[in-house]
């Protein structure tokens, strides 16, 4: 007996897996598929019968890592047909917090199985810092947790290494970390006037005046549940109390009023 193609294959959780081949003795003859999880012995999953040239098909679904082989009448084996599942990992996380509060990530690793180890990490520089280990629960779920110090546009991934059940697995997600700051807003009568950092301001300029950070640094506000990213193109405020002038454009997209406290990733 043969099976057709690779012996080894790389298949996502839920998919089917493909193995055929050809027996010998022509159309009708039984055909069995064994299937042996790594470490484990070869159970019959399925059975079919061959084509009139003797051919075989099956599409088993991907659950676990392992082997499979056809079997035909009982004695004649195919050569082994290697698979490795590629988990399933799903996982949502906190999107907004402030700083000195808690970023949590949940979800549910497939195959389901009690024990296995999941990561939640932080970009640093090129690298990965693993800022909380856990491990799945019954069904396959995980929770982790991590405390940021400090606010920021931070990237964070949830990571299983992969074990002999599964191969690895992960996904990326992001937050955006805020502090409290207090805001005004500026635009009418000053449109056509030039900007702190080039340019000139008008009525559809989404920025933020800052005293002090570097023209075209990246700042994410939130307020009332409304989050927007815009750059600083101005210098001020430069009234005593107050941290950034919004633009008239800006303040719309908030939904913010004259004065009072935003957050922000800076």
């Amino acid at each position: 007996m043969s099976i057709a193609g690779k012996r080894s294959a790389k298949v996502s959780y839920g998919r089917p897996v493909r193995v055929s081949g050809m027996a010998p003795g022509g159309g009708g003859r039984v055909v069995k598929l064994h299937y042996a999880p790594n470490g484990g012995a070869f159970a019959e999953v399925a059975s079919t019968t061959t084509a009139a040239d003797g051919s075989y098909r099956f599409r088993p679904t991907a659950r676990r890592s392992g082997a499979y082989r056809a079997v035909s009448d009982g004695v004649a084996s195919s050569t082994r047909k290697r698979v490795t599942v590629v988990g399933s990992l799903k996982a949502r996380t906190t999107r907004h917090a402030l700083a000195g509060g808690v970023v949590r990530a949940r979800g549910r690793l497939l195959p389901a199985v009690r024990g296995r180890t999941i990561k939640l990490q932080l970009r640093r520089g090129r690298g990965w810092r693993t800022v909380d280990t856990t491990r799945t629960g019954r069904g396959g779920r995980f929770s982790a947790a991590w405390r940021p110090s400090g606010p920021g546009r931070h990237r964070l991934r949830v990571r299983f290494a992969g074990d002999r059940v599964a191969a690895a697995a992960g996904e990326r997600v992001r937050a955006n970390i805020y502090r409290a700051g207090h805001a005004s807003w500026y635009g009418p009568g000053l449109y056509g006037n030039s900007l702190g950092c080039g340019g000139t301001l008008r009525p559809s300029t989404v920025g933020v005046a800052h005293k002090t950070l570097p023209c075209g640094t990246r700042v994410t506000f939130r307020h009332r549940g409304r989050s927007v990213t815009a750059r600083v193109v101005d210098r001020g405020p430069y009234i005593a109390g107050r941290e950034w002038d919004l633009t008239e454009a800006l303040k719309r997209k908030l939904g913010f009023g004259s004065t009072g406290t935003v957050w922000t990733t800076r």
